[in-house]
Order: C-alpha cells, then sequence, then structure tokens
C-alpha cells in the first residue's frame, strides 16, 4: 500500500467534505448573484411605480450634447489628460458609448442639464462605467448649482478600478422645499490611467414623503 507523507500542517479532506465546501461556495455565488438581481429588480419597480422619476436620459448613441468644455478639450485633443471619442463597438445596450483614453488623472464634465424643476426630492445621478487596466480610482460626481452656490456629490460607495465589466454607478443629492438647481454637471472623476467607457446615462427623481 502506498501512502502520501503529509507535509506539517496538511490534511486530508474526505470526499464529502469536499463536497460540502463546493457547495458552500456555490450558495455564496448564489446569493451574490440573488442579491444583485434583486436590487435590478427594486429599482425598474420603483421607476415603474412611479417613486422613481427620470428627469434626464443620455443613451450615447453619439457625443452630441457633451458639455462644451468638454468638446473643446478632449475631442480636438487639446488636453494633456487624454481623448474622448465615441465607440461603437463596445457599449451596454449595443449603441455605442463614450470612450475616454486618460494619461493623467482627471475631472471630466460630461454633460449639463441647466434649470431643473426640482425640489423636496433626492435626485440620482445613474450611469453604467467599465474599465480597462485602471491604475486607480473611477467614480461618478455630480456638481449641483443652488442660489449661485455649488455643491457636489460623490459616489464613493462603489469605486471601479482595474478592468471591470460594465457597472453600474450613482451618486445622489438631496434637495429640501424651497431649493431649486439652476443647473447640475453630470461629471466622472478619473484618478488613474488608462480606459474607461460610460452608457446610459440618467438623471433620476425621487420624491420625499
Amino acid at each position: 500500500m502506498i501512502r502520501t507523507k503529509l507535509l506539517k500542517g496538511q490534511t486530508h479532506r474526505s470526499a464529502p467534505t469536499l463536497y460540502l465546501h463546493r457547495r458552500i461556495i456555490m450558495k455564496k455565488c448564489y446569493l451574490g448573484l440573488l442579491i444583485a438581481c434583486m436590487a435590478m429588480v427594486t429599482f425598474y419597480c420603483d421607476l415603474m411605480s412611479g417613486k422613481m422619476i427620470e428627469l434626464k436620459h443620455y443613451p450615447i448613441d453619439d457625443l452630441k450634447g457633451l458639455a462644451p468644455q468638454t468638446v473643446g478639450e478632449y475631442l480636438n485633443n487639446v488636453s494633456s489628460s487624454g481623448k474622448i471619442e465615441f465607440d461603437k463597438s463596445v457599449s451596454s445596450d449595443g449603441k455605442g458609448s463614450i470612450k475616454i483614453i486618460i494619461n493623467n488623472a482627471t475631472k471630466i464634465n460630461l454633460f449639463e442639464t441647466g434649470k431643473i424643476d426640482i425640489e423636496n426630492a433626492r435626485l440620482v445621478y445613474q450611469a453604467k462605467v467599465k474599465t480597462e487596466e485602471i491604475s486607480g480610482q473611477v467614480y461618478l460626481e455630480m456638481w449641483c448649482v443652488v442660489n449661485g452656490q455649488s455643491y457636489f456629490s460623490r459616489g464613493l460607495k462603489k469605486i471601479l478600478t482595474g478592468t471591470v465589466d460594465w457597472t453600474t454607478l450613482e451618486t445622489p443629492f438631496l434637495f429640501k422645499k424651497g431649493e431649486t438647481p439652476d443647473n447640475i454637471k453630470l461629471g466622472l472623476v478619473i484618478n488613474a490611467t488608462g480606459t474607461v467607457w460610460v452608457d446610459d446615462i440618467r438623471l433620476l427623481k425621487e420624491p420625499l414623503e
């Protein structure tokens, strides 16, 4: 009979033990998938029920409507931080996306809404983002101009780094009664080098009860 000598700290696992170990791993994977699906279902149920109201939608079928400063710097290759182009081949919905190639850490203002009729509500800036070989962090940033004062909200709860497939990012801002924004800037912070794609940008409103 041949016996395998175990090194110090090693143990043999029986077939039942390995089976249980695999089942635990599979259950954790299924649980993570279930939580993600439930979050998506909750969002769309809120949207369909009227709890979440869509104020703006930028599907990114082209680069029309980008903030003027962004067009001047990145589309015309004036900025040393990188460049922006429309990518037909990479998209979350099959219609194209904004491709951002970054050489230095930067902040990019993608869209400006102008004055929006919203008060006593929670405003949510949402976008689908994909990254490739990002050396640092990528997250959403929203600036709201109210009565001449600028306030920002950053989506630091979900930050992308490295190479990540399409992920929905968001950042909220709370407007009290009587507060109406003169302008809202929807931007992206890229504290890194690499490539980022942005698609399906939405601005949602959730009335406060």
